[in-house]
């Protein structure tokens, strides 16, 4: 297993090289930049080549590239365009919101998908199965700026029990009440749209085991149906389930873009936003890079926990 970790980090690192160039080229490679934003009717074009020599957009493309990656060796990822600040600062004060946010509503989709998809699997083409199957359909068929925008009219303007946006009442101390109430709806807006997925998931991972001789024996033998289910159906079934985990690992640091953006919540989302609009370069680049980390490190940590869920799997 060491030896297939230290591999893949070695696979690792051309890849994310690539990535970054690639990603590098596409962002700097649009059309205008951030001196074409600051909109000043007295600066001249002196004035505008001189900001663009100041921010370095006036070198060629590969010289800034080879700048930026040896900065970023050194953990330097720069300053905003806009802003000055640096960017690591920037990121770090959205990192936390975001980890909140979207660590939330997985746990409560998992935890609601998990036990509804091994019920569903136990009984097939039953009421419950065609009810839990409605449920999770109707969280992945609605476009999730429209559940976020129902559930701001419905339980902030109309029963006024919810905030509408934020992360905490401005002007007010910091309240862990208060936080919880401005987490409740991009929560669970979030989790009902993961909810459906990761339940017909489990249903079908655990239908297909359930179907395995290993499975039938251990009926056979008299077990209940309890410890056939738990002990030895539902740990196989759960391997998509880690795959799926593995691969969200990049959204639990990124953040939720449109959610994000219609309760304002302060996390990494938004701040894609902002760069974006803003033409903001070098935060662009270490928000890219960070998720092409987290993709990469979401993949390893999936095969990781496969060998662990499963002995049959050996890294050799």
């Amino acid at each position: 297993m060491t030896r297939y970790v230290l591999r893949r980090l070695a696979v690792m690192v051309p890849v994310l090289i690539g990535i970054t160039l690639l990603n590098y080229a596409i962002v700097n490679l649009a059309p205008g930049d951030a001196v074409d934003l600051l909109i000043n009717p007295s600066m001249s074009e002196a004035d505008r080549a001189a900001r663009r020599q100041a921010l370095g957009l006036d070198q060629p493309f590969f010289v800034r590239y080879v700048r930026w990656a040896g900065e970023t060796l050194h953990g330097n990822l720069g300053y905003s365009y806009t802003t000055s600040e640096p960017v690591a600062r920037r990121i770090a004060e959205r990192v936390g919101p975001s980890l909140l946010l979207m660590g939330t509503s997985y746990l409560v989709a998992y935890a609601a998908a998990l036990p509804l998809g091994v019920l569903s699997a136990v009984h097939p083409y039953t009421w419950v199965d065609y009810l839990s199957g409605f449920a999770g359909l109707l969280g992945v068929s609605l476009p999730t700026f429209f559940l976020s925008l129902v559930s701001i009219y419905g339980f902030a303007l109309k029963l006024g029990w919810l905030p509408t946006g934020g992360m905490t009442t401005l002007g007010g101390p910091f309240d862990l009440l208060d936080l919880l109430r401005h987490l409740a709806l991009p929560a669970l807006v979030l989790a009902l749209s993961n909810v459906g997925l990761v339940l017909r998931l489990v249903r079908s991972s655990t239908l297909e085991v359930l179907r395995q001789d290993y499975v039938r024996t251990a009926r056979a033998k008299g077990l209940p149906q309890g410890a056939v289910i738990f002990r030895h159906a539902l740990k196989n079934s759960l391997l998509p389930v880690v795959t799926m985990a593995g691969l969200q690992l990049p959204a639990l640091i990124g953040g939720a873009v449109v959610t994000e953006q219609v309760f304002q919540w302060p996390g990494m989302g938004s701040l894609s936003i902002q760069a974006i609009l803003q033409r903001d370069y070098p935060t662009l680049m270490a928000l890219n890079l960070l998720a092409a980390v987290a993709v990469l490190a979401g993949g390893l940590l999936a095969d990781v926990l496969y060998a662990a869920i499963d002995p049959r799997i050996r890294y050799e």
